[in-house]
């Protein structure tokens, strides 16, 4: 079962519903219910699989939606014409790649990994994508603690 550690403020539904009119996006059901209960922070545990040829990756932070550093609204401005249409940064690994959530078919409540060392100059090219889990729950049970430490 994941924690998180120092969750962003308690969000309304209302917030959500004008972070996506705002934002021109649609979030997902589940993603939804993920920003409702803890509206980003730090998990424990955080490591994840991203693929047998690219091994695995440290989640670092989830974004939040409000006044915090890691905002979900600032982040998408960043990647705004880096990521390909139909996907939001939803978190980060410490290497500056990110967690995206697929906000439009086929890729609707996917979550993604996007490796910025492989970006290409066409933001639709999704060569530099790798599948992480069937949506956001999924991403979660998945996460696990590092053997290794």
């Amino acid at each position: 079962m994941v924690r998180i550690e120092e969750p962003g403020k308690k969000l309304s539904l209302e917030e959500i519903e004008q972070f996506e009119t705002k934002n021109k996006v649609k979030l997902t059901e589940k993603y939804k219910k993920f920003l409702l209960q803890w509206n980003g922070g730090y998990p424990e545990p955080n490591i994840f699989n991203i693929s047998d040829e690219q091994g695995k990756s440290v989640l670092n932070v989830f974004n939040g939606i409000g006044d915090m550093y890691d905002n979900l609204e600032k982040v998408i401005d960043i990647y705004e014409y880096r990521l390909p249409t139909g996907f939001i940064p939803i978190a980060d690994d410490p290497a500056g790649n990110v967690i995206c959530l697929g906000t439009k078919e086929p890729y609707y409540d996917k979550i993604y990994f996007w490796d910025h060392e492989e970006e290409s100059e066409n933001p639709d090219d999704m060569s530099n994508m790798y599948i992480l889990a069937d949506d956001i729950n999924e991403f979660l049970d998945n996460l696990y603690e590092d053997d290794e430490e």
